[in-house]
C-alpha cells in the first residue's frame, strides 16, 4: 500500500479500465468544444472540429461533417452500418488507397466516404443489417455533447486525451493485444483470435499485485486471450455485478479490465449497435467507483479499442516503436499508430476541465500508456519494447486534494427506444468469445458479420 501522504500516481491503489469498441475521437468528441472555439475552461487547445471538415463525396464534391444531435433520427445506430476496420479499409480511409504508402507519408484523411461508400456495398450484397436509407456521407456524422451526455460530462469534468491514437491502423483484437500485451505478434486482423505471448497480467501475478477482468454478463473473452490469462485461476475473472460489488465494499483489485456486453444488442457501442447502452455502461462504472470508499485511490481510464472506420480529421503520426522483431502480417513494420480514439482519464485528483496530451514531437499516448502506466505505478518490467517506450500518464493527476463534485449531476442517460437494424444477428466479437471459450452459440440467432469477409477492392 503507498503511503497515506503519498502524492500523483503513488496515491492510486486501484487502476480501472473500461475499454469499449470502435469509434473515432472525432465521431464521439470532436464537438466537445467547438462553442468554445475549441479551448478547455482552463484555456489549454483542443484538437476537435471546427464544423468546417470535409471529405470529398462519391462524385468528388466536399461533404462537411455534419452533427449527431438526440434529434438526428437513428441517432444511437449511426452511421447505420458498420464501417471497414481492417488494415486495408483503414488505409482507404486515411490514403484513399488500400496499398500502403512509403514510410513517412502523411495521411490525408479524404477516404472515409470512399471507404463506406464502398463497405456499404458489399454488405448489401452480403445480407449486412444496414440502417434504411444509410448513406456513405453518414460516416461524416459526429456526435453532439448534448447526445453524449455522459461521455462528454465524464470529458469535460475530468481529462480528455485528444492525442490518444490506437495502436495498430486495423480491427480489434490485435489492438486489445497491445492494450494488454504490448504486441500483437505480428498480427494485423481478427483472423487471430488468441496469443502465445505474456500478458500485463502475467506480470502483475509475478509482482503480487492483484487484478481481476470483468465481463459484463458472461465470462470475459479476454480469459483465453493469453497463456497467462487461459491458466489463471476463476478468482481472476468476474462480471460486471461482482464489479460493482467490489467497488462498493471497497475490495477492488489494483487492476481492474473491463469488457462490454458482444452482443448485437449489447453496450459494447460497435457501429451498428446502440451507442445509448453504452453511455448507461460508462454512467453505471463511473457511479460505481465514485460511490465506493476506494474512489479517492482510484484512476478510471475509458478508451476504444479502435476507430472502426468512424471519420477523424487528424493524421495518425508515424515513428512508433516495433513491439519486437516479428514481422507483420501484409507487410506492416508496426511504424506507425493507428486513427486517433477517445480517451478519458478519470479521478478526483485531476483536474476538471483538462485537455492532457504529451508534448509535440514526442512519442504519443496509445493503448501501451496504459501498460506504461501500470508498470510505473507496480514497477513492473516493460512487457516490450513498445510499452517501453510509451510515455505513462500519471502526471495528470495534479490535485493533492481529492474532489468531491460529482460531474454526472443532473445527468439523464439517452436511451435509443428502439432496438437496432442489427438485434437479430450474432455478433462477430460475441462469435469470437464463445469459439475461444467453448461456448456453444443458439441455433436461433443468425449468421456472424464477419469483417475479415471484406473482399479485396
Amino acid at each position: 500500500m503507498a503511503a497515506s501522504n503519498a502524492t500523483g500516481l503513488q496515491s492510486i491503489e486501484h487502476i480501472v479500465v473500461l475499454m469499449l469498441e470502435n469509434r473515432s475521437f472525432d465521431h464521439m468528441l470532436g464537438f466537445l468544444y467547438t462553442d468554445a472555439g475549441n479551448k478547455s475552461p482552463a484555456g489549454q487547445s483542443y484538437e476537435g472540429l471546427t464544423g468546417k471538415e470535409t471529405n470529398p463525396g462519391t462524385d468528388g464534391s466536399p461533404v462537411t461533417v455534419s452533427q449527431i444531435t438526440p434529434s438526428t433520427a437513428n441517432a444511437y445506430f449511426m452511421p447505420g452500418a458498420d464501417p471497414g476496420e481492417g488494415y486495408t479499409a483503414t488505409n482507404d480511409q486515411l490514403w484513399g488507397s488500400d496499398t500502403a504508402p512509403a514510410s513517412g507519408t502523411a495521411a490525408t484523411m479524404n477516404g472515409f466516404i470512399k471507404d463506406f461508400s464502398y463497405t456499404i456495398g458489399w454488405e448489401k450484397t452480403d445480407g449486412w443489417s444496414i440502417l434504411p436509407g444509410t448513406t456513405a456521407n453518414d460516416i461524416m456524422g459526429c456526435f453532439t455533447p448534448g447526445a453524449l451526455p455522459v461521455l462528454s460530462a465524464l470529458a469535460k469534468g475530468y481529462a480528455v486525451c485528444d492525442h490518444w491514437f490506437c495502436s495498430v491502423p486495423t480491427e480489434t483484437l490485435p489492438n486489445r493485444a497491445f492494450a494488454l500485451a504490448g504486441t500483437s505478434q505480428g498480427h494485423m486482423d481478427d483472423k487471430t483470435k488468441t496469443y502465445s505471448c505474456p500478458s500485463i497480467f502475467g506480470s502483475l501475478t509475478k509482482a503480487g499485485v492483484s487484478w481481476v477482468v470483468y465481463g459484463y454478463d458472461a465470462t470475459p473473452l479476454t480469459k483465453a486471450d493469453f497463456p497467462d490469462t487461459s491458466s489463471a485461476p476463476a478468482s481472476n475473472f468476474g462480471e460486471f455485478k461482482d464489479f460493482q460489488a467490489a467497488a462498493k465494499a471497497g475490495t477492488l483489485p489494483s487492476f481492474s479490465f473491463l469488457e462490454p456486453s458482444w452482443g448485437s444488442t449489447g453496450n459494447s457501442q460497435h457501429p451498428n449497435y446502440d451507442v445509448s447502452k453504452g453511455e448507461q455502461l460508462i454512467h453505471d462504472t463511473y457511479e460505481a467507483l465514485r460511490s465506493g470508499p476506494k474512489w479517492d485511490q482510484t484512476l478510471f481510464v475509458l478508451t476504444y479499442d479502435e476507430h472502426g472506420g468512424c471519420y477523424d480529421h487528424v493524421a495518425p503520426p508515424w515513428g512508433a516503436t516495433p513491439p519486437d522483431s516479428t514481422p507483420g502480417e501484409q507487410g506492416f513494420g508496426f511504424d506507425r499508430f493507428g486513427p486517433r480514439v477517445p480517451a478519458l482519464l478519470i479521478s478526483p485528483l485531476i483536474q476538471a476541465g483538462t485537455v492532457y496530451r504529451v508534448p509535440d514531437g514526442t512519442t504519443p499516448l496509445d493503448h501501451t500508456s496504459i501498460l506504461k502506466t501500470v508498470e510505473q505505478r507496480w514497477n513492473i518490467p516493460a512487457l516490450t519494447a513498445r510499452d517501453k517506450a510509451a510515455p505513462g500518464f500519471g502526471d495528470v493527476l495534479t490535485l493533492t486534494t481529492p474532489r468531491t463534485d460529482d460531474v454526472l449531476s443532473g445527468v439523464t442517460v439517452p436511451a435509443a427506444g428502439t432496438e437496432g437494424p442489427s438485434a437479430n444477428q450474432l455478433s462477430h466479437l460475441e462469435a469470437v468469445r464463445r469459439e475461444v471459450l467453448g461456448v456453444a452459440s443458439p441455433e436461433s440467432e443468425g449468421a456472424v458479420q464477419d469483417p475479415d469477409a471484406r473482399p479485396s477492392g
